[in-house]
């Protein structure tokens, strides 16, 4: 019988690797930390305090929604930029929660790799806790995987679990949508994390471009265009709703426009969004001329330009634009609520 020891690191996973990682990412971490958090890195589980917090509310309300950042992660690879890829899912993840009305709280993510390397490990997270500590969210624990076997060579995934609070009150759901309210919408700066598929197939396999190539007309590299971080709304919508009634806000991700927004249609109301409301951004313009996209698909793939929809009375159409456009993310009126079969048209 053989003397030599076989190790786990032999077949692939490496604990000592682990152990650099969680150094490194230290204080990424901790710097979102605040008072409400008692324990959180390195325990089995995060610990928060919500004391202070539900004294703020008659009936506080948690909301929580999981995502990933989708095969964006794959342009991150090839480009060994993994800078904005925590900013990407924690951004996504407050827009999510906003969707109701929420104010995030805390965030949880999830990392795993084919295998660990800790310098990016600590690139990944020093953009999450960036956006954390912008949103004022703290990173409340996590989780680190080396899969050997599951994804191939530098390969990753990763995603994360947010949680907000609103006032059960003030709840936005859609339930207060009404014929002649008007849909606003708030500019994204790029493809945010949807639609990386068909993005990759565009400008790497029929556009024969790299990640470090400028396309023609366009004044930033591939890398720049496809890796710019998803946009957090949170801050500012949630200074708005302080003094403005909102019926309803869609957060445009994978499956554009009409599958996005009908999900805070109630029966009896339909929502239309006109096309040419606003400016659409020549990355998509790009990828539709290069492939030959039809504009419907653009749109069910792609948010072409609008992160975040919100409905608002008529009266209130120029304070939200002016509001919004003052605050740094620049508003349209870009279609209106009817009566009518529940739906959203895009003409």
């Amino acid at each position: 019988m053989s003397n030599e020891k076989f190790t786990y690191k032999d077949a692939g996973v490496d604990i000592d690797a682990g152990t650099e990682s969680l150094r490194l990412i230290k204080r990424h971490v901790e710097s979102t930390v605040n008072k409400n958090v008692l324990w959180g890195l390195g325990a089995f589980g995060g610990l928060f305090d919500l004391t202070d917090i539900v004294k703020e509310y008659k009936r506080p309300v948690l909301v929580q929604s999981i995502d990933g950042v989708g095969t964006k992660l794959m342009v991150a690879s090839m480009a060994e930029d993994h800078s904005t890829i925590g900013m990407d899912i924690v951004n996504h993840g407050c827009n999510d929660v906003l969707c109701q009305g929420a104010k995030p709280l805390t965030f949880l993510d999830y990392v795993a790799m084919n295998r660990l390397l800790p310098a990016q490990m600590e690139e990944i997270l020093r953009g999450m806790a960036a956006a954390c500590r912008e949103a004022g969210v703290v990173i409340l624990g996590g989780e680190t995987a080396e899969l050997p076997g599951m994804y191939q060579a530098k390969e990753y995934d990763v995603a994360g679990i947010i949680t907000g609070v609103v006032e059960r009150d003030e709840i936005v759901n859609g339930r207060s949508l009404a014929a002649g309210q008007v849909l606003i919408g708030l500019a994204s700066n790029g493809l945010h994390t949807n639609g990386y598929t068909l993005a990759r197939k565009v400008f790497f396999d029929m556009a024969k471009l790299g990640v470090h190539d400028m396309p023609k007309g366009f004044d930033r590299s591939v890398k720049n265009l496809l890796l710019a971080p998803h946009v957090n709304y949170a801050n500012a919508v949630l200074a708005f709703l302080k003094t403005t009634k909102v019926h309803a806000i869609a957060h445009i991700t994978g499956g554009g426009f009409k599958d996005n927004i009908v999900r805070v249609v109630p029966e009896g109301k339909r929502l239309t969004v006109k096309r040419g409301t606003w400016p659409v951004l020549p990355v998509f313009e790009f990828i539709q001329k290069t492939a030959g996209v039809a504009q419907e698909e653009m749109e069910r793939a792609f948010n072409m330009g609008i992160g975040l929809v919100l409905a608002v009375d008529k009266a209130d159409e120029k304070a939200a634009i002016d509001f919004f456009n003052a605050n740094g993310h620049p508003a349209y009126a870009i279609g209106h609520v009817a009566n009518g079969p529940r739906g959203v048209d895009v003409q």
